[in-house]
């Protein structure tokens, strides 16, 4: 009972929030003044909303009341090349700022399909790419970062993921690479690979280029997901150290369930995260 009545109350008041129009200035969600940029802006991973289309995704956006998209090749696709600059500005004439683009795999260690791949981002005018390339691959895609001039925030997937479980195995990997070079937390499969979250935020410290926040209600399960704030997820603890290192990027909500209407589940988990920032006096 003390569950759905808090459930119910975090809904209810992202429901009134909801009908606000979308902003870019992060002051309004964090009560910042003086201009002083949050060093926690709150994004969206597209991934979450993959049932929709670019329309759907401009509208859950303003429903959500954050500017800060971190867009998926279903959204914004990597063919034909030469619409992509085009579909990019749609996003950002309707008010968006495409943060980064990925997941972006590189499976083949040829120059020819890491270049399209970089030809992408580039084209789409975006500096960040979350990425998983192969161990094979990796050298290649530094290379290709280099000349670019793109940062590639690698992303761990959890212990079914050979390449990189946790952020500890990106970090060993790039800790001697170029400073473009770096690693997307995913806080969930972070958990579920046994590593404290937390932590593994302060070891990747400037490596550190872009997050993905979720919740789990087992910290060993990935069916488990849940809205942020019914779960395991060390939710403030993760902000604390955020704020602690000045962290320059953005937390992505990745919601991955629910493809069919995801929206619910995203203004609940926005309306939690808002308050824990909230209770941290990061918010008027």
């Amino acid at each position: 009972m003390l569950r759905m009545s808090r459930r119910e109350a975090v809904r209810g008041g992202a429901m009134v929030a909801a009908g606000l129009a979308v902003t870019g200035r992060l002051e309004a969600q964090t009560g910042r003044s003086g201009g002083e940029a949050s060093t926690v802006r709150l994004g969206v991973a597209s991934y979450s909303l993959r049932n929709l289309d670019q329309a759907g995704v401009i509208a859950a956006m303003k429903t959500l009341r954050t500017p800060y998209l971190n867009v998926k090749d279903v959204h914004l696709p990597m063919s034909p090349a030469s619409e992509v600059p085009g579909r990019a500005a749609a996003f950002r004439a309707a008010g968006l700022q495409l943060t980064a683009a990925g997941t972006i795999y590189f499976t083949k260690d040829e120059d020819e399909d890491v270049r399209a791949k970089f030809e992408y981002v580039k084209a789409a005018g975006i500096g960040l790419m979350v990425a998983a390339p192969t161990h094979a691959t990796l050298a290649r895609v530094e290379r290709f970062a280099k000349q670019y001039d793109v940062r590639v925030a690698i992303h761990n997937h959890g212990p079914e993921d050979k390449e990189w479980p946790s952020p500890l195995d990106v970090l060993r990997a790039v800790g001697g690479m170029d400073q473009r070079m770096g690693c997307c937390v995913d806080v969930g499969h972070t958990m579920r690979a046994g590593v404290d979250v937390v932590e593994a935020i302060r070891q990747a410290g400037p490596r550190l280029f872009d997050l993905h926040m979720k919740d789990l209600a087992d910290r060993n399960s990935k069916e488990s997901q849940v809205a942020v704030g019914e779960g395991v997820m060390p939710v403030r603890g993760i902000f604390a150290e955020l704020v602690r290192m000045r962290y320059a990027g953005f937390v992505d909500l990745e919601y991955e369930i629910r493809p069919e209407d995801p929206v619910p589940g995203m203004v609940e988990s926005f309306a939690y995260m808002r308050g824990v920032l909230a209770g941290m006096g990061l918010a008027g």
